[in-house]
């Protein structure tokens, strides 16, 4: 896995509020867009669960801010997996623009089974993929 994914992202008018600044409940969007690409580059996304019958609802989401941006400004986002259970896994996420952090924090998840709408395990092969990637990281 990935210590860390990197993506960059031009804030578009659409995201701003009328202070002009972006609007706080976006940075929530852009670590969903972060977590996505981490889960693509571990060989696992999104899809993959799904058609597995296995969905990943936030069960808690935090973010501190620390400054902010407006229209135009180029972000550097950035997600990792911090933690991860049979059942659950953290995703922290920061939010930079020009080498500033503008946010950080994390959403966490639950394995859950999308027929029956109920949690459920992570699937084994999405386990084994993100420990042969840590093991190969060190």
């Amino acid at each position: 896995m990935p210590t860390k994914i990197h993506l960059t992202y031009e804030v578009p008018y659409a995201d701003t509020d009328r202070m002009g600044i972006i609007y706080y409940a976006n940075y929530l969007v852009f670590f969903e867009r972060a977590r996505t690409r981490l889960l693509d580059e571990l060989g696992y996304p999104y899809t993959r669960l799904e058609a597995e019958g296995v969905g990943l609802p936030v069960i808690t989401a935090h973010v501190d801010y620390k400054n902010s941006a407006t229209y135009g400004d180029k972000l550097d986002i950035y997600a990792w997996l911090e933690s991860m259970s049979p059942l659950r896994l953290q995703v922290n996420c920061e939010v930079h623009c020009d080498g500033e952090l503008l946010a950080s924090g994390y959403t966490q998840h639950v394995g859950f089974d999308l027929e029956r709408r109920k949690p459920r395990r992570l699937p084994q092969a999405f386990m084994e993929i993100v420990e042969q990637t840590r093991i190969s990281k060190h």
